[in-house]
């Protein structure tokens, strides 16, 4: 009895280290080896597309039922796995050790063409299309391509109008889950990614890329019609679209065409009048987080953007830029008709009406038409009260400085004096 189980033993022994060391469960389509008899099963549900597991909410099927269990807390609204730094929970594990990453800064992908790092495997893989100009995948309706499949998908959502994620707050729908994550952050007020130099926090991982731009001058990528230089390759492809005229997202509404899809959704709001941006000091809404943004600024006093030359701060980096002009003496637009140069695009609009003799600004009242804005509300004053009256003769101004100019006359006082006149004066005397 014990001899037998002693063979038996040692036959056990001997099978479990066959399963060990020579993989004796292979495939015969790919010849790949598996140690259990399971995982070759599993392995053949691939290859066969044989989907075994199915989902009772929306019949969605799986080839392995682990991926059925995770696929279920979606459902479920289940996530057993939460950052010990931000509390955020994750259905996933795998998602919960990407989020990690935020904290740590760990990046172990990186491009084997310019050693660029990268925090999660799809990024890397998103970042190689850069090097390789293979577009596999094209759309049938607009003929745009894709070096990505699953590119290729969300954008084919623009076309379909699908949108399967909506807010449980606004109601609003996605075509994409990460775009309504993106979204439920305005109603949280949650911002897990935060700069390292300033410790400014942002609801999104772009917009603290764009920032960390701030404070690193370099712009590797330029434009190679204008010259014209950025710190992102995104930024440079979306300003490329001004010189090609590219508009591939048009308004259902008016036909007007961008060359961004979110210069189209930033559009309809014009449309809709929708303002989901509020500021919470004052409570004023916005149509762009841009604009909301910018505004919170006039409340915490903050100016990012400093000149290195006068070191002078603006809280916008347009109005940085528009500064540096002054020490650079560089004057980038210029005019078509007279070839007068200018440092800011506004100032070279206005110069145009000159030669168009196009009047946009017209007064309510008298349908009176002007070329700029300032010269409107100027000419509206003739309309409006008057409220300042001189003491003297009992004439009334709608602006005070008019009033004191007005008042030096009837005074007789000459504040300003010619100094060559007084002195000759002072000799003949």
């Amino acid at each position: 009895m014990n001899e037998q189980l002693h063979v038996q033993s040692a036959e056990c022994k001997y099978s479990c280290d066959i399963r060990r060391d020579g993989r004796q469960y292979s495939c015969e389509v790919s010849a790949k080896k598996f140690n259990e008899k399971s995982g070759l099963i599993r392995h053949q549900r691939i290859n066969s597309s044989e989907r075994t597991y199915s989902c009772d909410t929306c019949r969605k099927e799986f080839s392995i039922k682990c991926n059925l269990i995770r696929h279920q807390r979606i459902h479920r609204g289940e996530r057993p796995y939460s950052c010990d730094m931000c509390n955020k929970a994750f259905s996933q594990q795998d998602h919960l050790i990407r989020h990690q990453r935020i904290h740590s800064n760990e990046r172990p992908y990186s491009c084997d063409v310019c050693n660029k790092a990268f925090s999660q495997q799809s990024n890397l893989i998103r970042h190689q299309s850069i090097h390789c100009s293979e577009h596999p995948y094209s759309c049938k309706v607009c003929n745009k391509a894709f070096s990505q499949q699953s590119s290729l998908i969300q954008h084919q959502h623009i076309h379909t109008g699908l949108c399967s994620y909506s807010c449980k707050v606004c109601n609003k729908a996605f075509s994409q889950q990460n775009s309504l994550i993106n979204h439920q952050r305005i109603h949280t007020g949650e911002r897990p990614y935060s700069c390292k130099v300033c410790n400014k926090a942002f609801s999104q991982q772009s917009y603290l890329i764009r920032h960390q731009s701030i404070h690193c001058s370099e712009r590797p990528y330029s434009c190679k019609v204008c010259n014209k230089a950025f710190s992102q390759q995104s930024s440079l492809i979306q300003h490329q679209h001004i010189h090609t005229g590219v508009c591939s997202y048009s308004c259902k509404v008016c036909n007007k065409a961008f060359s961004q899809q979110s210069s189209l959704i930033h559009h309809q709001h014009i449309h809709t009048g929708e303002r989901p941006y509020s500021c919470k000091v004052c409570n004023k809404a916005f149509s762009q987080q841009s604009s909301l943004i910018k505004h919170q600024r006039i409340h915490t006093g903050e100016r990012p953007y400093s000149c290195k030359v006068c070191n002078k701060a603006f809280s916008q980096q347009s109005t940085l830029i528009r500064h540096q002009r002054i020490h650079s003496g560089e004057r980038p637009y210029s005019c078509d008709v007279c070839k007068k140069d200018f440092s800011i695009k506004s100032n070279l609009i206005t110069h145009q009406r000159i030669h168009t003799g196009e009047r946009p600004y017209s007064c309510d009242v008298c349908n009176k038409a002007f070329s700029q804005q300032s010269s409107l509300k100027t000419h509206q004053c003739i309309h409006s009260e008057r409220r300042y009256t001189c003491q003297v003769c009992n004439k009334a101004f709608s602006k005070k400085r008019n009033l004191i100019t007005h008042q030096r006359i009837c005074s007789g006082g000459r504040r300003y004096n010619c100094e060559g006149i007084q002195s000759t004066e002072l000799s003949d005397k």
